[in-house]
């Protein structure tokens, strides 16, 4: 998907282990773009996040799964990733807390947002796995 001998595979790599926020854009009901931040994990051919159930993110993905990733752009509109892929619900897991590399990212910051592992993964106990077919950038 990225070449990870380029300078913008390097780059890529780097911030999908480090960055906290990807933002996913869905198709919504008015055929518009729902952007929206997630917390993610990505294992070198998808990426993974959680959600609340009965959510518009997953009545979207329901009906319309091409959505599009990105991460933020430094302060001058440069350093972009842009994906496109196709969502899917993964119905019966994992749970948040059983992914290890999840927890590595985001135990903290669900701590301080007053929650309990076990408590956040039974809040945002669906799983949505995005496997993307194309990226651009610079």
């Amino acid at each position: 998907m990225v070449d990870l001998n380029t300078e913008f595979g390097h780059r890529v790599e780097k911030r999908l282990r480090e960055e906290v926020v990807l933002w996913l854009t869905t198709v919504g009901e008015d055929l518009g773009p729902h952007p929206r931040p997630v917390w993610f994990v990505w294992d070198g051919s998808s990426f993974l996040m959680y959600s609340q159930r009965d959510t518009w993110k997953l009545r979207h993905i329901a009906k319309y799964p091409l959505v599009a990733l990105h991460l933020n752009s430094d302060l001058e509109g440069e350093d972009v990733a842009v994906w496109r892929g196709r969502a899917e619900v993964v119905e019966g897991g994992p749970a948040a807390n059983e992914v290890p590399e999840y927890l590595k990212k985001y135990s903290e910051r669900i701590v301080d947002l007053g929650m309990a592992i076990p408590e956040f993964a039974a809040a945002y106990s669906v799983a949505i796995r995005v496997v993307p077919s194309a990226v651009r950038g610079a």
